[in-house]
């Protein structure tokens, strides 16, 4: 925008309502236009309709997913409920984990900024989600990343990857945050449209939870952190409401506002500051400022207060010259924080404030009104309800109709496709598959991630979750594990759905931690393609159901719509982060074999032939269709309580689930994780090819010493669970020995899984 000659107050706007405004150029409907000035009785300001053009962006009003998202709440039981301190709607979701601890977490994506400006993209992304965390009143302990590309060696996949990794990387170490688990995944529907989905999560003493809302005639607001500028006007709530067109994923760029600048350093201290000021009691209600910068966290506090605000703009401080009101409402910058005080304790808190350099400014206070006020220059820009900004924007009731290709990509099964049957095809299979650019090692991603900062990692990447420690006198705990195959959910997005869940489950349990709430990041194309809203919807009904069925809860989450090129919509991927609470972090279980010789290999779990969406099928024939394997969450139940068992008695020395690339997979990932060697005995009376390939789901991979195995086998069998010893720990060799298949060398095996990536990205 640029600034107007005449100043464009309220009373302006009610003298001169046939003066055209650029609300289609902001994103607005020609109906959302014309509800505003309904709601105002005027045409809005330009500042009024800068805020509401934001705000009722898909990012932040959720005006398309809102209709299905409703379906959590309905499907969230008493006793789900009673886990959550802070649920859908807040900055994050928290739980309780006992011992007076609580632990808040959330999942969001930043995925077009990360693409228009890879580097400052991801780097905000991980900022934003850490000062969600913060505004809980929780320190921030750990993040989490989950990417995903276009094809590793496309010329536009080596112009993201290498600056999104930098990005997270960068502005996680500088604040020493460790990065404890995430993903990455190479796909052709991602090019041109990469996905940045962060995590963050943090803990708290429960007495000590914070929440976002304006209470208190007289009291004041704060603004404090960085000043505002112009980088990042419109940032994440256009581009994140808006698909990127063939013109601009080529060399031109249509309609691409700046992305967000992030400063770590500045962050680092912010969070210091926003602790001290909890911990002295000092604060009422907050929010950060991220997507619609001002705008949100004005209107949001107003909207969850019980009375109105004043802010004057006047008093913002700025960093360029010139700025309009619509721009300062407008801007994202980051490393800023909104909290509503106390006048009594005004001085206090600006002490704390100088004490950590944190630059802070009273810029306005609650009212005993009902609207929000905003002056500029002496002028009044902004006079709205604040409800009407915030929580009452439009809910679209979008069109939704079953793809017609869902038909013909389910009976395209993999079956007819050739499968190895010597062992020389076998051997080479195995090979092939550990040494794609998805299943190969991730360390050229990881390596850059701090992963131990601060001392608290218990278990990082490559281990099935991350898992950091939050009491040192008890040794009590959290793992959090992210996943999504979105070759599975574009295959049934129902069932693709609670396999994401029901992974990410089992990737907790395996650590020895019980699994206890879910955060989402649900990725998808246009909503304005019929066929993307029935993805969208029948994942979130998998998804729900699946929570409902395993008793938790989902605490909150993320929707990124228009995550296309063109008419090209990415695979459906509807991310699940899942949190697990684990008592004393020394009985947690690695994932590396080794530690005890003649220690024995079990398989938990039934195998069966189950091929759609495989690694196998993509690695060797390209293909993709039929079904995805078949999803049984009452096992997946039943799996994670032995696991628990296990580690809570010290049945278990090592265990690795089984997922993408099956047992082949998981046994060289176990075998290089511990650096030590095994025999595996394959079933005589069953295909060698699908007991090492086949990916069905409720499968754990597990190392019981020899002691323990006759306790062990007997809970499983008294249980209900199937296993089937497949093999003994050799840390004497040198070599995972598969009988009757192949003997691999480990430096064979570590030399294919571990050479992709540099060899790609160098």
């Amino acid at each position: 925008m640029t600034e107007s000659l005449v100043i464009d107050t309220t009373a302006h706007a009610s003298e001169t309502p046939d003066t055209p405004q650029p609300y289609r150029e902001l994103g607005l409907a020609d109906d959302e236009y014309a509800r505003i000035r309904e709601i105002l009785g005027r045409r809005p300001t330009d500042a009024e309709l800068a805020m509401y053009s934001v705000m009722w962006s898909e990012h932040c009003s959720y005006k398309s997913s809102k209709k299905h998202l409703r379906y959590f709440g309905e499907t969230t039981t008493e006793e789900m409920k009673a886990k959550m301190l802070a649920g859908i709607g807040e900055n994050a979701g928290v739980v309780d984990i006992g011992d007076g601890w609580a632990v808040t977490f959330k999942a969001e994506s930043h995925n077009h900024p990360s693409y228009v400006e890879p580097y400052q993209g991801a780097a905000t992304g991980v900022g934003g989600i850490v000062r969600d965390i913060l505004a809980m009143g929780a320190r921030p302990l750990a993040v989490a990343d989950s990417l995903r590309f276009g094809p590793a060696d496309a010329p536009d996949t080596r112009r993201v990857l290498p600056g999104i990794v930098a990005g997270v990387a960068g502005y996680g170490n500088c604040l020493g945050l460790p990065n404890v688990g995430g993903e990455v995944v190479f796909d052709a529907s991602y090019a041109g449209n990469p996905l940045v989905n962060a995590l963050c999560v943090g803990a708290m003493r429960a007495e000590d939870l914070h929440l976002a809302f304006a209470s208190g005639t007289g009291n004041k607001i704060i603004l404090f952190g960085a000043r505002t500028g112009l980088d990042g006007i419109g940032g994440v709530s256009v581009l994140a409401s808006d698909t990127f067109s063939g013109e601009e994923s080529g060399s031109g760029r249509k309609k691409l506002p700046s992305v967000q600048v992030g400063d770590p350093f500045t962050e680092k201290v912010l969070i210091e500051c926003c602790l001290e000021l909890f911990a002295k009691k000092l604060v009422v209600g907050i929010q950060d400022l991220g997507g619609a910068g001002l705008s949100c966290a004005t209107s949001e506090l107003a909207a969850a207060g019980d009375g109105g605000m004043f802010i004057d703009l006047d008093r913002i401080p700025l960093r360029a010259e010139g700025m309009t009101a619509a721009e300062i409402l407008s801007s994202e910058s980051q490393e800023r924080m909104c909290a509503v005080v106390e006048p009594s304790k005004v001085d206090e808190f600006m002490a704390i404030c100088r004490k950590w350099d944190v630059l802070a400014t009273e810029i306005g206070e609650v009212t005993d009104g009902d609207h929000l006020v905003i002056t500029w220059r002496g002028e009044t820009v902004v006079d709205v309800p604040p409800r009407t900004v915030a929580l009452q924007g439009p809910v679209y009731d979008r069109p939704i109709e079953r793809p017609s290709f869902q038909d013909a990509l389910q009976a395209d099964t993999p079956d007819n496709l050739p499968r190895p049957t010597t062992t020389e095809e076998l051997r080479e299979t195995l090979l092939r598959v550990i040494s794609s650019p998805n299943q190969a090692a991730k360390d050229w991603v990881t390596e850059q991630y701090d992963r131990y900062v601060r001392g608290n990692t218990v278990l990082a990447q490559p281990a099935d979750s991350g898992l950091i420690r939050i009491d040192e006198n008890t040794g009590r705990g959290v793992a959090v594990s992210t996943d999504c195959n979105s070759r599975f959910v574009y295959l049934d997005p129902y069932t693709g759905a609670q396999l994401a869940l029901a992974e990410a489950y089992r990737n907790v349990a395996t650590t020895g931690a019980t699994p206890l709430a879910v955060t989402d990041c649900l990725n998808f194309g246009a909503p304005t393609d019929p066929g993307v809203m029935w993805q969208f919807e029948r994942a979130v009904h998998g998804l729900a159901d699946g929570c409902a069925q395993l008793g938790i809860p989902v605490t909150g989450g993320n929707v990124s719509f228009f995550n296309q090129t063109g008419d090209t919509a990415i695979l459906p991927t509807p991310l699940v982060g899942v949190l697990g609470v684990i008592d004393d972090v020394r009985r947690r279980i690695p994932t590396g074999i080794g530690a005890e010789a003649g220690e024995t290999l079990l398989l938990l779990g039934e195998t069966h032939d189950e091929f759609g969406g495989s690694a196998w099928a993509q690695v060797m024939h390209g293909h993709l269709g039929g079904l995805p394997p078949k999803v049984d969450l009452e096992r997946e139940r039943l799996l994670a309580e032995i696991l628990v068992a296990g580690s809570r008695d010290g049945m278990i020395s090592a265990a690795h689930d089984l997922s993408d690339g099956g047992l082949a997979q998981a046994l060289v990932e176990t075998a290089l994780a511990g650096q030590c060697g095994a025999r595996i005995f394959l079933d005589e009376d069953a295909d060698a090819f699908v007991q090492l390939f086949s990916e069905s789901a409720g499968r754990v991979l597990v190392a019981v010493p020899r002691t323990e195995e006759l306790r062990f086998t007997e809970m499983c069998t008294a249980r209900g669970l199937p296993w089937r010893k497949t093999g003994v720990v050799d840390p004497e060799s040198n070599s995972l020995e598969i009988q009757g298949v192949a003997d691999f060398s480990l430096d064979e095996l570590r030399a294919a899984w571990e050479g992709t990536l540099p060899g790609i990205f160098g």
